[in-house]
């Protein structure tokens, strides 16, 4: 019998990561592989991402989404990119009675969910459940909307935050001028750091009222988020995972030197896969004709 999932939260970044993959897109591919051979394949993934708002908290229940492309100013082979999922009608008005969720049967998967699933889940074969962002709310709020998911990990649901750990356009803007594509060869700037750091030490301690109220006690919250959305996400992975586990950083780096893109996993789940992670990472880099280690 497999183990629950655990929920996750990982950054998209810039939509480029679907052509120059880079380190997180490398770590996404190492997740997802991690994932189908300790937890198997997921039922369906209940995706919620910083780019399909709404004013209230819906799910996409059409039978089929296809990638969309909320984008411009890209090269023409990223719009020529596809990724599309089965979605799953059933299940989706299952979850909105028990959350008491409206369920639409509009489809279509943004740039934050097809990108990351395109690595994690490469075939597109496994069902995709958006969730609406409500960029309006407060962490708490999405903290206890995420607190009624609980559980579905057990079910074979795979919950999925997508957004990025810092994000400021400007910032990315006049960074890009200066690094490469794929954002390499900028050094990160200090306030990024500091932000990261904190998140994740907030995080490691289950400081939960510091994390809430990150606006008003990271720092260097409001040049790192000008505005929410890419960080709501995280509260609502966090709550399905529950407050009785500390939410784990499973990736850490940063493009343009100011993009983060750290990814989180959570609950009860959350250890055995940065352990798992880690193990695989040292299998990759023992080589094949080492001898082995005495017992």
């Amino acid at each position: 019998m497999k183990p629950p999932f655990p929920s996750l939260f990982v950054s998209h970044g810039s939509p480029m990561i679907a052509l120059e993959p880079g380190e997180t897109g490398a770590f996404l591919q190492h997740l997802g592989r991690t994932l189908a051979a300790g937890w198997g394949r997921p039922r369906a993934v209940l995706a919620i991402s910083a780019h399909t708002t709404a004013r209230a908290a819906l799910l996409l229940g059409a039978p089929r989404h296809e990638a969309v492309y909320d984008f411009g100013g890209f090269p023409p082979a990223l719009s020529a990119l596809r990724y599309d999922a089965p979605g799953d009608p059933a299940l989706a008005e299952r979850l909105g009675q028990t959350l008491a969720l409206p369920v639409v049967e509009h489809g279509g998967l943004d740039h934050g969910i097809w990108t990351a699933l395109r690595y994690l889940i490469p075939a597109a074969d496994v069902p995709v459940i958006p969730l609406t962002l409500t960029p309006h709310a407060s962490p708490a709020q999405l903290m206890a909307l995420g607190e009624q998911l609980q559980g579905l990990g057990a079910d074979g649901v795979l919950v999925l935050g997508t957004g990025s750990i810092t994000h400021n356009l400007r910032l990315l803007m006049r960074s890009a001028v200066t690094g490469t594509a794929a954002g390499d060869g900028v050094p990160e700037m200090p306030e990024s750091a500091a932000f990261r750091r904190w998140f994740a030490e907030r995080s490691a301690a289950r400081d939960w009222p510091a994390l809430a109220a990150y606006r008003a006690q990271a720092p260097h919250a409001t040049l790192m988020h000008p505005t929410d959305e890419h960080l709501l996400p995280w509260y609502v992975a966090a709550g399905a995972g529950g407050r009785d586990h500390a939410p784990l950083r499973i990736h850490e780096g940063v493009t343009f030197g100011c993009l983060g893109m750290d990814a989180y996993a959570f609950g009860p789940q959350a250890g055995a896969l940065q352990d798992a992670l880690a193990h695989a990472d040292a299998r990759a880099d023992t080589p094949a004709d080492a001898p082995a280690a005495a017992s």
